[in-house]
């Protein structure tokens, strides 16, 4: 049975080399209770990759019967981070965006969700897409999950995009097609990790 749990007593487990998000966004786009972000995580991690184990860390206060955090905390830090173990190899996502613990877990719960979704396309890549978010043995605080520049990546899709969640999949194309264009690798001024940003985040939205 997977942990689940946290036990560090209101101090966030947070990878000592990852920058901290200095000007903190408020949002209102996730209608999830922290309780049901968490349950997500855990579907996700359970149900559907089948880790071996994994474990929520935050800076806020856990209760002792299941180590999860108390629902209505807003502890100073809003941080989260997620550590799994998979077919023996360690994984970590880390959040703090946003300046409601709750808003930091879903967004985690997101980025997992989104990942495994294009893990199961049937297409060929260089690497599985959890690739970003492995742990290198021997050294867990090494890396996390991310675009390569070693902080997070956990942005819902529409919001890469710029579009309303519920977008047809006509105006996703669309605004991707256009936002590809400005940033193409060929282009003089092109950013490639950018490009793959846009990219997945239309792929992400288009199989949900």
């Amino acid at each position: 049975m997977p942990s689940k749990t946290d036990r560090t007593g209101g101090e966030i487990d947070w990878p000592h080399w990852a920058e901290r998000t200095q000007r903190r966004e408020r949002t209102s786009k996730f209608s999830v209770t922290l309780a049901q972000a968490i349950n997500d995580i855990e579907t996700e991690l359970e149900d559907r990759l089948g880790v071996d184990d994994w474990r929520l860390s935050t800076a806020a206060q856990h209760r002792k019967k299941d180590g999860r955090p108390y629902a209505d905390v807003s502890p100073n830090d809003p941080g989260a981070v997620v550590r799994w173990t998979m077919d023996g190899e360690q994984y970590a996502v880390a959040a703090d965006q946003y300046d409601d613990l709750r808003d930091n877990v879903r967004a985690i719960g997101l980025y997992i969700a989104e990942k495994r979704k294009m893990n199961n396309r049937p297409v060929h890549t260089g690497q599985d897409e959890f690739a970003t978010a492995q742990l290198p043995s021997g050294n867990e605080d090494v890396i996390v999950a991310g675009d390569g520049t070693g902080v997070a990546s956990t942005q819902p899709p529409h919001e890469v995009l710029g579009v309303a969640e519920d977008a047809s999949d006509d105006v996703v194309e669309a605004v991707a097609r256009r936002l590809s264009a400005n940033v193409h690798p060929d282009n003089d001024d092109g950013d490639r990790e950018e490009f793959q940003r846009i990219q997945e985040a239309k792929e992400a939205m288009l199989s949900g």
